[in-house]
């Protein structure tokens, strides 16, 4: 006998382990099935369960655990991502409470530690993806800095190297200097912060008393400046363009060059170009062969190396001395002394409170500098054009479409892609240096020092590559990488390409066109046939989860609070193609009542002897009820399969709930109770072999979105052993016999009930209260339905009688149409009318108030375009209820006549 309530906490725990022990989440490399793979987007080694990797791995599993029952080859790829910079902190961290530091320890103690932490620590995240009860291939797990992927690391970079798409340069990278790194855009996070826009007088050379002013946000990197730039159609300063000024604090001339970047509307119209420390300077640097000096070093501190040279003493201009007394001064203080000395020179013109984005890291929570330094880079640009073929020739497609308009974008603009970093925790680059400093670049240092031996004739003493290489590079060899690549396994044969890759959008560039990239130029073949795009998870509000808002939400509270069921339905219901999600206890709590009507209704279904019928036949049932159920279960299959087929798993759920809620926990099962009260008759028998069928077509149905209860009462009753449903057959529609006749009838019933519910409810009248339902215009066939199923109607829509009307409607009814029918409710005997009208006017004119106050606020152009986008979004919705709730009233008053 099933518990009164589902234990969540007792019943995954049980159920995850059986499956996992069992194989049931194994691929088969020799199964003649079509196989289905799904590479799992590697999380960090150092993570911990939030809430979208919830969203993520909820929307892959569900996809898996579908296909599984349909009968293919899953493989879900397990596995984590080593996570240089997250791990190394987290490592440095825990020297540094044992009072010691990573260079204290030297690298290979300090990596050895690491690997210590990764085997003590680091599986939280996978543990936790068990609670989840993702159905991943854990025997399969793979980790990024695994050895057979460190073979592959080094391959790929050997070959590439070789053919000239891997090579160092001197460009402008992300640095932060906290961390004394390269870091990836992905690691850097912009911020708003109020600041300042300084606007400064630089003397033009031979114009005396003449001079050019610029607006800067950053005054510190003024001594790297080498031209002021303007827009060559800017007519203020045509004069000038060819001249030179002479660099304040510097006394250097620099020349005035013209260059688009300008934008005559925004400051002065001209703008300081430091190629040194700013991205969009370096092109115009570039662009004109500027020289481009560095005033900050890696730590972001001042210095004068590459300027010394050309410090000038330029009376009531610049003083050499000034400079370098700051030499070692860090940006903040460097910016204070620069401003300082330029109001005492008069060359500060104004000031002005400005708003901007400042780049952080986003684990060192520093500024990130732009600095000049020597890294290896990838040729990103001739990566990217097989892989913007590839989409346009749609053998990758993006679900949504329009996300591939995001990949163009990103695509055709791309610039060289820094992959070294200079840090101890990673994949080493391969390359090793001679004395005089040339590099060979091999697998291992054996072919290194052979290479070497060719070069210089003689044996050399060789030293490797300090830098590790970006996690993006071994992320982006993922879906070749975990299976066995570069040796041709039969993994490899029958897995590669994957079906369909997961992810959110804000990773499109940084990983999804990565592994597009990688693999089609390693593997010549895309690496994944789709991509579907989901959104974000936000808080109930919209807005976006951030500690600093306190609105985070840990899914391990929900789970322990509302059991894992309820969490993943609540995300495939609030799940649409590339719509954010919005998230908070109340949706989840929601979903946890559905899990509890699913186990009251098997409840129910037990108590009355339900159980499965041995070689049950469909098409054998005579009954308009058993006929009507099973096609409607029919219908929800088709649609559940549909909406997952299309990756819309919002209406895949919608259609599960439809069915399970509506159909047949409301209509169904109520239907049914005098039947099954029927004892033994043939009738009965019918009902209840019906009931067992339709119930386990909903645990199917149900599975991949709800796991852990579906599986459960598979079990307890009987559809098969404890801890099969995860491989039992996708349901399909089966043959009903007059299925349309039997869900004409039906549905006919279910409506006329639903109708004459809906106006007792608005009507407010007593539930004990049994009053008359009167057909207007009813034909023969429905006046014959009512008949067959007066008794439900008496019971279910609390009616007296039911009849048709004859002569005009009774004075005090209220009115519903149910097709060509007038149901009419004679209720001036039961309530008071004229009170339940002015009621209804009252709620109603109450809507249609709050509705112009919200549409007001809507058309008020300034609270558009400077409130939050969330908050914008939320009064939509609140203007669209209110409208909803004023129709619904003004329905209601109608009824009345």
């Amino acid at each position: 006998m099933l518990e009164k309530s589902f234990s969540p906490a007792e019943a995954e725990a049980r159920l995850y382990t059986i499956w996992e022990e069992s194989g049931a989440f194994s691929a088969d490399p020799a199964a003649a099935a079509e196989p289905f793979t799904i590479m799992i987007p590697p999380p960090n080694v150092t993570g911990s369960l939030h809430m979208g990797h919830a969203l993520t791995f909820t929307v892959q599993d569900a996809l898996i655990r579908f296909r599984r029952m349909q009968g293919r080859d899953t493989l879900w790829q397990p596995g984590t991502d080593h996570a240089g910079i997250a791990t190394q902190m987290v490592v440095e961290r825990l020297l540094g409470a044992e009072g010691t530091t990573r260079q204290a320890q030297g690298r290979d103690a300090f990596l050895e530690r690491v690997w210590q932490w990764k085997a003590e620590s680091g599986g939280s995240i996978t543990r936790q993806l068990r609670r989840l009860g993702a159905s991943l291939d854990w025997p399969r797990e793979r980790f990024t800095m695994d050895e057979g992927l460190n073979r592959a690391v080094r391959r790929v970079f050997v070959s590439m190297h070789a053919e000239g798409l891997i090579y160092r340069d001197r460009r402008l990278v992300n640095w932060d200097p906290k961390f004394q790194s390269a870091v990836s855009d992905l690691e850097v996070e912009n911020r708003e912060m109020d600041g300042s826009l300084w606007y400064l007088r630089y003397p033009i050379d031979g114009l005396d008393g003449r001079s050019i002013t610029v607006a800067t946000t950053r005054p510190e990197t003024l001594p790297g400046d080498v031209a002021v730039a303007v827009n060559p159609a800017d007519e203020r300063y045509k004069d000038l363009i060819g001249r030179f000024a002479i660099l304040p604090l510097v006394g250097r001339r620099i020349p005035i060059v013209a260059d688009e970047y300008s934008d005559p509307e925004k400051g002065t119209g001209a703008v300081k170009i430091t190629p040194a420390h700013d991205f969009n300077d370096f092109q115009v640097g570039a662009r004109h062969n500027l020289p481009m000096p560095s005033i900050l070093d890696r730590r972001a501190a001042f210095m004068i190396e590459e300027i010394e040279d050309e410090l000038v003493m330029v009376p009531g201009i610049a003083d050499p001395a000034f400079l370098r007394s700051l030499v070692g001064e860090d940006r903040v203080p460097l910016r204070a002394a620069i401003v300082a000395e330029l109001e005492r020179l008069e060359l500060l013109v104004q000031v002005e409170r400005h708003r901007n984005q400042v780049p952080h890291g986003d684990r060192s929570g520093v500024p990130i500098e732009p600095l000049l330094t020597t890294q290896w880079f990838c040729n990103a640009a001739e990566l990217a054009k097989p892989a913007i073929a590839a989409v346009e020739e749609g053998r990758t497609v993006f679900v949504p479409k329009q996300w591939e308009n995001t990949f163009f974008a990103w695509m055709r603009d791309i610039q060289p892609w820094c992959i070294s970093r200079q840090l101890w925790w990673g994949h080493r680059i391969p390359a090793w240096y001679g004395p005089d400093g040339h590099v060979f670049v091999a697998e291992d240092e054996a072919v290194a020092r052979v290479q070497a031996l060719n070069h210089y004739g003689r044996e050399e003493i060789l030293a490797q590559d300090e830098d590790v290489l970006d996690t993006w590079f071994s992320s982006g060899l993922w879906p070749f990488s975990t299976l066995g690549w570069p040796e041709e396994t039969a993994e490899l044969a029958r897995y590669y390409p994957s079906d369909v890759l997961v992810t959110a959008f804000d990773i499109i560039f940084f990983w999804v066109a990565r592994m597009m990239m990688m693999g089609l130029h390693v593997m010549k073949d895309v690496p994944f046939r789709t991509v579907y795009i989901h959104g974000l998870v936000r808080d109930e509000r919209g807005q976006k989860m951030s500690k600093s808002k306190g609105n985070v939400i840990d899914p391990l509270d929900l789970i322990d609070q509302f059991g894992t069921d309820a969490l993943r339905f609540a995300i495939c219901a609030l799940t649409g193609p590339g719509r954010d999600v919005k998230l908070g206890a109340a949706a989840v709590e929601s979903q946890r009542s559905f899990v509890t009507k699913l186990w009251n209704a098997a409840r129910f279904c037990e108590m009355n002897a339900v159980h499965p019928v041995p070689g049950f036949d469909p098409a054998t049932v005579k009954l308009p009820l058993s006929r009507w159920i099973i096609a409607s279960a029919n219908q929800a299959v088709m649609d559940a399969t549909t909406a997952l087929d299309a990756y819309r798993l919002n209406d895949y759920a919608a259609a599960c709930y439809r069915f399970t809620w509506n159909s047949f926990c409301d209509w169904f099962l109520e239907f049914a109770k005098p039947v099954f009260a029927q004892g033994e008759s043939e009738d009965a028998a019918e009902v209840r072999a019906v009931a067992a069928h339709v119930l386990g077509t909903i645990l199917r149905m149900l599975h991949p979105a709800m796991p852990f209860v579906t599986e459960e009462l598979w079990g307890a009753f009987g559809f098969g052993a404890e801890g099969t449903l995860i491989r039992a057959p996708w349901p399909v529609p089966v043959a009903v016999p007059e299925a349309e006749a039997a869900r004409a009838e039906l549905d006919w019933v279910v409506g006329l009930i639903t109708e004459v519910r809906g106006v007792r409810s608005e009507m407010r009248v007593p539930p004990s209260v049994l009053a008359p339902i009167l057909l207007r215009d009813a034909d023969d066939i429905a006046l014959g339905r009512a008949d067959r199923w007066i008794d439900a109607i008496r019971r279910l829509a609390r009616a007296s009688e039911v009849r048709a009307l004859t002569g005009d409607v009774p004075k005090g009814s209220a009115q519903a149409v149910l097709g060509p029918i007038t149901i009419v409710l004679p209720l001036a005997e039961l309530i008071d009318l004229s009170a339940e009208r002015a009621r209804l006017e009252k709620d109603r004119a109450k809507a249609l108030d709050e509705a112009r106050k919200v549409a007001g606020k809507l058309a008020n152009e300034s609270f558009v375009s400077r409130a939050k986008p969330e908050v914008v979004e939320e009064n939509r919705e609140r203007l669209a209820a209110f409208e909803a709730e004023a129709s619904r009233l003004e329905a209601a008053i109608g009824r009345l006549g």
